[in-house]
C-alpha cells in the first residue's frame, strides 16, 4: 500500500473539501509540500516525482482559484477535474519516459533493478492503467456532475477509479516478473525460490 503515499494529498482534498473547496485545496496543497520535503529530508532524490510535482501545480492553481471565486460554476465539477488532472500527469510522465509508478516503486524496489527493461515495462504498463482509470473516471464524475446526479454515484465512481488500479498495481507486478522468468528458461519451484 505504499504506493499509495502519493495520493495522500488527493484524499485530503477530497475530505477536507466536504468544509468548503478552498480549504480542500490548501490543505492538500501543505500536504503535498509537506510529503515532497519529507521525502527530500529523507535522502529521497527528487527525480521521478512528477506526481508529487504535478498534484503541487494543481493545488496551487485551485486554491487560488477558489479562493478568488469560492462560488464558480467548476466547484461542480471538482472531482471531475481533479481525476481529470491526474490522468494528465499520469499521460505524460510516460510521454517525457518518467512513468509516475516508478517513483513509487524506487521506495520498494532495490536499487540494482531500477534501470533494467523489466522495472521499466512494469512501470510502463502500471502508470498507463492508472492513466486511463484517472480519465474515464473524469469523464464519469463529469457526466455525473453535468446531470446534476446523486452524489452516491460520485462516491461509486471515485472509489472504482481507485480500487480497480489498486488491485491492477497489486497483481500485475508479479505475473509480468513471472512471465519473464519463464521466458528466460528460469523456473520457479514449489516454495517460490527460484531455479535454474
Amino acid at each position: 500500500m505504499k504506493y499509495l503515499r502519493g495520493f495522500i494529498p488527493w484524499l485530503v482534498f477530497a475530505v477536507v473539501g466536504s468544509f468548503g473547496w478552498q480549504w480542500g485545496a490548501l490543505a492538500g496543497l501543505v500536504t503535498a509540500v509537506v510529503l515532497l520535503v519529507a521525502d527530500r529530508a529523507a535522502g529521497l532524490k527528487l527525480d521521478y516525482r512528477l506526481l508529487e510535482y504535478g498534484t503541487i501545480v494543481y493545488f496551487v492553481g485551485l486554491a487560488l482559484l477558489a479562493f478568488a471565486r469560492p462560488d464558480s460554476g467548476l466547484k461542480l465539477y471538482a472531482s471531475s477535474l481533479s481525476m481529470g488532472w491526474l490522468a494528465v500527469i499520469a499521460w505524460v510522465s510516460i510521454a517525457v519516459r518518467r512513468p509516475f509508478t516508478m517513483g513509487i516503486a524506487r521506495r520498494m524496489a532495490p536499487p540494482e533493478v531500477w534501470h533494467t527493461p523489466l522495472f521499466r515495462h512494469i512501470n510502463v504498463v502500471l502508470t498507463a492503467a492508472w492513466a486511463l482509470t484517472f480519465t474515464l473516471t473524469a469523464i464519469a464524475q463529469a457526466i455525473v456532475s453535468a446531470y446534476e446526479l446523486n452524489v452516491v454515484f460520485t462516491i461509486v465512481i471515485q472509489i472504482a477509479g481507485f480500487v480497480l488500479p489498486v488491485s491492477f498495481t497489486s497483481a500485475y507486478p508479479e505475473r509480468a516478473r513471472a512471465r519473464f522468468l519463464a521466458r528466460s528458461g528460469v523456473r520457479t519451484d514449489i516454495q517460490g525460490g527460484l531455479a535454474s
